[in-house]
C-alpha cells in the first residue's frame, strides 16, 4: 500500500542529498538511513512509497540526484564546480545550451569546445564538464565560480533561493 506524506523543503533536500543512484526513491533512501530492509513483493520487486514535498520539484532537479558524499569527496573547488555542473547537465541536458549565454565582462564562460574558450581570453584553463559536450573556464576564483553556478541555476529555471543553495554547494 502506498501512502503519501508532505515534508518541508529542508527535509526533502536532506533525503535527496543521500541519493546513491539515479531514480532512487525517497522511501528507499529513508529505509537505508534508518537501517530498515527494503520492502518487496512476492515477486521480489522493490515497492517504494512516494514522498511529496510542500514545494513540488519540477521534473528532475539537482536536488533529486545530489549526493553530498560525492561532492565532499572532491578534493578541490574546481572538481566540485565541475561535478555540480555535470549534475545540472544530467538533470537539464535538453536546455543546458542556455549556459552559452553566460559571459563575463571580457570572456565567454561556457562553450562547446576547448578552443572556443581559449580564444575568448587568456589563461582560461577550460575543462570539459563531465559527461557533457560542454566546456567551462576554470581559472576564476571561487567567488566567481559560485556566481557562475547561481547564473546557471537561474537560467535553468531554479528559484533565487535554490540558486543560492546550489552556489553554496561549492
Amino acid at each position: 500500500m502506498t501512502k503519501h506524506i508532505e515534508i518541508d523543503e529542508e527535509l526533502y533536500r536532506y533525503i535527496a542529498s543521500h541519493t546513491q543512484r539515479i531514480g532512487e526513491s525517497a522511501s528507499s533512501i529513508l529505509r537505508r538511513l534508518l537501517g530498515l530492509q527494503p520492502l518487496s513483493t512476492d515477486a521480489g520487486a522493490v515497492v517504494d512509497n512516494k514522498i511529496t514535498t510542500v514545494v513540488e520539484p519540477m521534473g528532475t532537479t539537482l536536488f533529486d540526484v545530489l549526493s553530498t558524499t560525492e561532492l565532499t569527496q572532491q578534493k578541490s573547488a574546481v572538481a566540485r564546480f565541475l561535478s555540480i555542473l555535470s549534475l545540472l547537465y544530467r538533470c537539464h541536458s535538453e536546455q543546458f545550451d542556455v549556459v552559452l549565454q553566460i559571459t563575463g565582462r571580457d570572456r565567454q564562460y561556457f562553450g562547446t569546445s576547448e578552443s572556443a574558450l581559449e580564444a575568448s581570453g587568456s589563461s582560461t584553463n577550460p575543462k570539459q564538464i563531465p559527461d557533457s559536450p560542454y566546456y567551462v573556464v576554470t581559472n576564476n576564483n571561487t567567488t566567481r565560480k559560485k556566481s557562475m553556478l547561481a547564473q546557471v541555476a537561474i537560467e535553468l529555471g531554479y528559484t533565487e533561493e535554490q540558486a543560492e543553495q546550489i552556489k553554496d554547494l561549492l
